[in-house]
């Protein structure tokens, strides 16, 4: 590979780094063509993109990204394989679910929204981690009861202020 060719993919896996939130470090050394055929197709289902990178390459994207990754580039040594995906958990879960079949993929590290994870150990951890979609949907959730009380007292009430009290205050009771 000529210095041009490492520069042009350095260039793209920093750019891969910066637009992805989600991105886990795997080892599926070890695995056979059908076997890791079935990993990238269960990728795929799943949407995430998987790519089995240069080590020297990828430290030196993760340096020149805006991104801090900690000491998540320790963990670049032998075998690596990056995992990009919108859901923070979706390739913990890939990993878990492949693993039921297999020893591989080894998780090595994972940058999730930020926040880093280092270790094989942290699997079940990333997995169950909410995704934004379902924060939200908890919170709307949480937030949606007392506004359907408040609405219910409004109705039942006959629309006097002594009214909607005194239909709150029967609820808590």
């Amino acid at each position: 590979m000529t210095r041009e060719e490492k520069s042009q993919v350095i260039e793209e896996l920093t750019a891969q780094l910066g637009e992805n939130t989600n991105i886990y470090l795997t080892d599926i050394s070890g695995l056979d063509a059908g076997t890791t055929s079935k990993l990238r197709r269960a990728c795929f289902k799943s949407n995430i993109k998987l790519a089995v990178v240069k080590n020297t390459l990828l430290e030196k994207a993760m340096e020149a990204s805006d991104k801090d990754f900690g000491d998540l580039p320790t963990t670049l040594k032998g075998n690596t394989s990056v995992m990009y995906a919108e859901t923070g958990n979706a390739p913990a879960k890939v990993i878990k679910e492949f693993r039921k079949k297999s020893e591989r993929p080894l998780l090595k590290g994972a940058f999730i929204e930020e926040a880093i994870y280092i270790g094989d150990d942290l699997l079940d951890t990333l997995v169950n981690i909410k995704s934004r979609e379902e924060l939200l949907g908890e919170i709307v959730t949480i937030l949606q009861s007392p506004a359907k009380n408040v609405i219910s007292a409004l109705k039942s009430s006959g629309g006097t202020i002594a009214g909607i009290v005194k239909t709150l205050s029967e609820k808590e009771g």
